[in-house]
């Protein structure tokens, strides 16, 4: 697949530290704070096994995410790597899922990033929202100023964020809580693992965001693959050692019912008064740095990939303009940070994030499906893993509501028949 586009390259300026601290910073986002719950609905006392199903097919999607990417080192992930391997319309399907959730998440995700920094502040609805704003246009202005900022200020929202996640699982681990010495009282079955897990996958979303950014990676061959296992084994453990910790803090029921699991963790520790309201507040700040660090990658990454669908003009041409001294796709960050801004302020976008799961299972089912046919490979990257991986993200997608699923189809079938269109007009 050519560049069609005379635009310049992307600039290699990301290292191995600066890649894999992306890629942490693109999972531990808001929802560790929040997916444990709904997860624990499911699956009750078996979190644990739908916390390993989740992993197991996370580390599939990154070993065939890792291959993929060493082999072409240039921007736009599955899009890119489903077109060289299967050919134009896998490759659009994966570009056009990938954007559309992706967008959608990046969305809600700006808003909750709104909501926590306004129950902080002490705002209200409306000042959550012009807060998610400000927070995409501060985000976007960041990335024009070029992938090497991008990653300086991740390492800023992060580093934080991981220090309260090891503190509240230390607590959790070695504390009494509420649940000490009750049963869970749960009355589902082992099946809720499949639901749960497919929850739970989406707490591990990120880990192959720095494969979008492969054009801006130097040495990809060696750091991608290095970058992205490496950033999910330790987000793999904190959120093991979280999830634990969770479970047997508060038990299967509590946990369930928690709209915000850490911040019921702190309420039920039994400080005084004012340590817990310290406590609460530590929680909230580091949920709303953790969901604008995570917000900043996605961005980053769902540009990327419309930069890399505009150089094959499946979106259009002008999205693939890249700034001559930053080296970065302009045209299409302002775009993508144009569609967020709208999503905020049209209403609560947080219900579409069914239908993106969807869509982003398809896109990593595509990934391993276009590791099967790589001929040469790395012996930790065999084509069992592959086959596991696209297996496994198949599994969690049937097992989506059929609303979610639906909506998603009916998302796919619009850009199929615009890009049908669109073709047809060329000739």
């Amino acid at each position: 697949m050519s560049r069609t586009t005379d635009q310049p390259a992307l600039a290699r300026r990301l290292g191995a530290l600066d890649a894999t601290v992306l890629g942490v910073g693109s999972m531990v986002g808001a929802g560790v704070f929040v997916a444990f719950a709904p997860a624990a609905a499911h699956a009750g006392p078996w979190l644990p096994a739908a916390l390993l199903l989740a992993a197991g097919v996370a580390w599939c999607n990154a070993t065939s995410t890792a291959q993929l990417a060493a082999v072409h080192p240039a921007s736009g992930g599955t899009y890119l790597y489903a077109n060289r391997q299967l050919g134009p319309w896998p490759g659009f399907v994966a570009g056009w899922g990938f954007v559309t959730g992706k967008t959608a998440s990046a969305a809600a995700m700006s808003l909750a990033f709104g909501l926590y920094a306004a129950e902080l502040l002490g705002a209200g609805d409306a000042g959550a929202r012009l807060l998610a704003v400000a927070a995409v246009v501060g985000l976007t202005a960041v990335n024009l100023g070029g992938v090497s900022r991008t990653a300086r200020l991740t390492r800023l929202l992060v580093v934080p964020v991981l220090a309260v996640l090891l503190a509240v699982t230390v607590l959790l681990l070695t504390t009494t809580g509420p649940a000490a010495g009750t049963g869970p009282g749960w009355d589902g079955s082992g099946w809720g693992v499949l639901p749960a897990a497919g929850i739970l996958f989406f707490a591990f979303a990120g880990y192959a965001r720095v494969a979008t950014l492969g054009e801006e990676v130097r040495d990809p061959a060696r750091t991608i693959p290095r970058a992205v296992l490496g950033a999910l084994a330790f987000t793999l453990l904190l959120y093991g050692g979280l999830g634990l910790g969770l479970l047997r803090f508060l038990g299967a029921d509590r946990l369930a019912s928690a709209d915000a699991p850490l911040l019921t963790a702190v309420g039920a520790a039994g400080w005084s008064p004012g340590a817990t309201a310290a406590g609460a507040v530590v929680v909230t700040a580091a949920a709303a740095l953790a969901t604008l660090g995570a917000l900043l990658a996605l961005v980053a990454g769902i540009s990327r990939t419309a930069l890399a669908m505009a150089r094959q003009r499946d979106l259009p041409g002008p999205l693939g303009a890249v700034s001559d001294r930053h080296r970065v796709p302009w045209a299409a960050e302002v775009a993508v940070a144009g569609v967020v801004v709208a999503l905020v302020l049209v209403g609560d976008v947080r219900t579409v994030i069914g239908f993106s799961s969807f869509g982003v299972l398809v896109y990593y089912a595509l990934a391993n499906l276009s590791a099967l046919t790589l001929r040469e490979r790395p012996g930790w990257a065999p084509r069992a893993v592959n086959a596991l991986g696209l297996a496994g993200c198949l599994l969690l997608a049937l097992t989506l509501p059929a609303a979610s699923v639906l909506t998603m189809l009916g998302v796919f079938a619009v850009g199929l028949a615009g890009r049908a269109l669109v073709l047809s007009r060329r000739r």
